[in-house]
């Protein structure tokens, strides 16, 4: 996963969130997105737009939020932001722990999503990321399993 410190930095991530729903840990991660300078704020509205349309959940207590094709206009520069959940969300009936909103300008969202399905391949690694303790182990985790993939 490109762990550029433009893209994804030790500020974007957050560990040890709440959200009483789904909603609002789509709000949080793209509030987080819009602090970071990466989206204006019609950016959001389009993150829950997507979501009613077809869920993010990719599994392994993953969500991936993101905007729509048309959002893209509100988007300033690619980034991610992380957000840990430890005791959960319900995400549409299914369990999430680490949310990862995405914002990105162009076809990078590829990049992005295919980083994202080969780090939910090894659902140790999942667990590991689920269970970080800070967003320095995050951080470190993408990265060996970007190596990893990159060799």
């Amino acid at each position: 996963m490109p762990t550029d410190a433009t893209i994804l930095g030790a500020e974007s991530v957050l560990i040890g969130c709440t959200a009483p729903d789904q909603a609002d840990a789509i709000t949080q991660v793209g509030r987080k997105l819009l602090e970071l300078g990466a989206v204006e704020p019609g950016y959001l509205d389009a993150m829950h737009e997507r979501e009613k349309s077809v869920s993010t959940y990719l599994g392994e207590g993953v969500a991936i939020p993101h905007g729509t094709d048309e959002s893209r206009k509100f988007v300033k520069r690619t980034a991610l932001a992380i957000l840990q959940f430890p005791a959960g969300v319900d995400w549409d009936g299914n369990d999430v722990r680490l949310c990862v909103g995405i914002a990105a300008k162009g076809s990078e969202q590829v990049g992005i999503l295919s980083s994202l399905a080969r780090i939910l391949m090894d659902s140790e690694q999942v667990k590991q990321l689920r269970e970080a303790p800070d967003a320095e182990t995050i951080l470190r985790l993408l990265n060996e399993v970007d190596e990893e993939f990159s060799r």
